[in-house]
Formats: structure tokens, sequence, C-alpha cells
């Protein structure tokens, strides 16, 4: 990871109770810094809970994040790293059904699809603009963001925490 720091927020949009201490043991093993979030019952998926962590760090952090919790099964959670000095912010998108979603990001939060994965799109799709849209959709992780919205919107007005030392 780099020396340059950056920052981002971590949602955990549901876990079940048991998972929930092995989030933190993950995330603190990545942070290096012992983590006691603050779970919340999570409304979009009775029995589940939810938490947010707030951090700053080296360039790189939320993938190391990502990759510290990826495939875990009945897990959902998001993570973004704001851009900073030479490089652009991430978004990391995890649900049990699609697996994780990666894009970059502009300085707004916008996924920025690249020339070549556009490229991609109108080759696949041949002059079949519903290929086409298909791939597009792919491109901007829509199917993930249909399947986290409800979790994001149960967590209207919940509390994040910051973390500062990381990395």
């Amino acid at each position: 990871m780099s020396d340059v720091l950056t920052r981002g927020v971590l949602f955990v949009h549901s876990a079940p109770a048991a998972l929930c201490p092995h989030v933190e043991w993950a995330i603190g093993s990545v942070v290096d810094q012992r983590t006691d979030l603050a779970w919340t019952a999570q409304p979009a998926a009775p029995g589940m809970f939810r938490a947010e962590l707030a951090w700053a760090g080296a360039q790189g952090t939320g993938a190391v994040l990502a990759s510290a919790l990826r495939g875990w099964a009945h897990l959902r959670y998001e993570i973004t790293e704001e851009p900073s000095a030479g490089t652009d912010g991430g978004r990391w998108s995890h649900t049990p059904e699609l697996g994780i979603f990666h894009a970059t990001t502009d300085v707004h939060g916008n996924i920025m699809v690249s020339e070549d994965r556009i490229r991609y799109a109108y080759e696949t799709g041949a002059g079949d603009p519903s290929a086409v849209y298909q791939e597009l959709s792919l491109a901007l992780g829509e199917a993930w963001d249909e399947e986290l919205e409800p979790f994001r919107h149960a967590a209207e007005g919940a509390p994040v925490r910051w973390l500062h030392r990381v990395g």
C-alpha cells in the first residue's frame, strides 16, 4: 500500500449475529487496530445486523478490506475509497448471490466506465441494443445496486464511527 492517505467508509449492510465478531476481526487485521463496531438490527433482513465504519488510511485500504471480507456467505457490504493524489476512488459491493463488484469512481462518487469497456459493450452487442444495454448495466454494477438498495434505505440516519489509525 502507498504512503498517500485517503479515506472511505465500510458499510456492512447485513451479517448474521454469529458472523459479526469475525467481521470485526477481519477489519482489525487490515487496519491493525481492534474494532468494536456498533451493530444494530437490520430492518430489511430480520435477524441480521448492520454496522458502519468510516476510515482514513493508505491508498488501497478499500481493496484490502474488500479482500478480507470477500466471499463470506450471508454477508452484504459496500466499501468506498475516496480519490487521492494520483489515484481514482473505488467502490466494492458484495452480496452472497452476486459476489463482489468493483468500480473506479470519480471525486463525486460516480462510477467511471472505461473506453475499452464501452467498446466491448458495442462489439459484444453487434447491433443488438439489448445486448449493449446488458453489458453497460454489468459495467455499472446495476444488479448489485438493485440488491443492496433496500439495505441502504434501512440504514438512513444511522451513526457512522470514524477510525483514523489504519494502514
